[in-house]
């Protein structure tokens, strides 16, 4: 039995084919090009299908499975065909800040959908921005996650998502239902069912089939986040292990008995079985350092660090203004001065001020009541720098190793490899 998991970042796509036994078959990967391009579907959509492409057809053939993830609160508007009417919002779009009265009004009070940058803020922000002209439209219009349209993309049925995805949309993953307090907005589109992670929703298109060469009977299953994706990815298992994800922002994810909820520092759990996953994301990460430094300068200026010695530095470090977590303030100013002459000094002081960041996540967890850290695991591309692991480590207080899995596409086809 072959599944395939299928990775959506901010910078591109990656696919993962794994056997019954988990070992890895075959990957491919996609590359947005263009500062804009990565926003509009129809780069997704090429990257969908020129990831499956790539896939060898000996190997395509036996595809039983197939689950998708994307970034969470990347939101679009599609008519009743599935095509989108609107420019899709991105993760980090925080336009929702012109309605977060209207949010603070409706969500009950420190409510995880409480932020400028979450599914429900989009959502309240096209209402406003729009006048309730698509919303009101005669004909149907549905709020999707990427990883739903992209889904929909192979099995056709328009309208289903995950409670991973639907979490900063309002949906309660304790009571499995969207609260009457959602329900009663005026001119909803129509909002996606929700299902748990993994669940089937329906084999491949013939047209898809016959396209790739997929097998009669591939089913396409509810998908997740990239950063429970990556989780999934990590071979964390037990209460108290965490998962920082080092990409383009900094993700933290720590399994924990109890679930923890704190809108007002940006902290929210994650249904995963019968434990939950608790963590937040910040915007300071790898697009920081990518600003100021090449892939080759990261890697040579490292290794002139001296990770068991502090830097005096202290940095917020942010492209621009607000943060969600662990300080949840859409107006938090970037702090990056003083900026020594020395690169290695000021990339010692930005590696270490993320580092802060961080543990003070971690923390606030804790202090939230999540079960106490045991150890961390990394994935993404920080995970590949050493200096910056002992950094970490030091200030962790606890192992710091790398995922078993570097890839979230990994550990979207284990979701895909559920029940089957």
């Amino acid at each position: 039995m072959i599944s395939l998991g299928i990775d959506f970042g901010t910078s591109g796509a990656r696919a993962v084919a794994i056997d019954a036994a988990g070992k890895t078959l075959a990957e491919a990967k996609h590359v947005f090009t263009g500062s804009k391009l990565a926003t509009a579907p129809a780069q997704w959509e090429t990257g969908l299908f020129c990831l499956l492409e790539q896939l060898p057809l000996e190997l395509r053939q036996k595809i039983e499975a197939i689950a998708i993830d994307g970034t969470s609160s990347t939101v679009l508007l599609c008519d009743a065909t599935g095509n989108p009417i609107v420019t899709p919002l991105l993760y980090n779009d925080d336009r929702g800040i012109a309605v977060m009265d209207e949010l603070r009004a409706i969500a009950p009070p420190h409510h995880v959908a409480i932020g400028a940058t979450s599914s429900l803020a989009k959502l309240l922000w096209w209402q406003k921005a729009c006048r309730g002209a698509y919303l009101c439209a005669p004909t149907k219009i549905y709020f999707l996650h990427q990883a739903d349209w992209l889904s929909f993309l192979l099995h056709g049925q328009l309208g289903v998502s995950d409670y991973h995805n639907a979490l900063k949309l309002g949906y309660d993953v304790e009571r499995l239902c969207y609260p009457d307090w959602l329900l009663k907005l005026p001119a909803l589109p129509n909002l996606p069912q929700i299902l748990a992670p993994g669940t089937p929703v329906g084999e491949v298109t013939a047209e898809v089939r016959s396209r790739l060469g997929l097998p009669q009977g591939c089913v396409v299953r509810a998908g997740t986040t990239d950063s429970i994706a990556a989780f999934l990815a990590s071979g964390a298992n037990s209460p108290g292990e965490a998962v920082t994800s080092l990409g383009s922002t900094l993700v933290l994810k720590l399994l924990s008995r109890t679930r923890v909820e704190d809108a007002r520092s940006g902290v929210y759990s994650h249904r995963l079985g019968d434990l939950w996953l608790a963590g937040g994301a910040s915007n300071t990460g790898g697009a920081v350092l990518r600003h100021f430094f090449t892939d080759a300068e990261l890697e040579t200026l490292s290794g002139e660090i001296d990770p068991n010695y502090e830097s005096p530095l202290d940095y917020y470090p942010l492209l621009k203004a607000g943060d969600r977590f662990p300080i949840n303030d859409p107006h938090l100013p970037p702090r990056l001065e003083p900026r020594p002459e020395n690169p290695v000094e000021f990339l010692h002081g930005l590696l270490e001020s993320m580092a802060r960041i961080e543990a003070r996540g971690y923390q606030l967890l804790q202090q939230l009541g999540a079960t106490p850290l045991r150890c961390v695991y990394t994935a993404g591309g920080g995970a590949k720098n050493a200096i910056w692991s002992q950094i970490r480590a030091r200030h962790l207080g606890v192992p710091v190793a790398q995922s078993a899995q570097a890839e979230a596409a990994y550990g979207t086809a284990l979701l895909a490899q559920m029940s089957c």
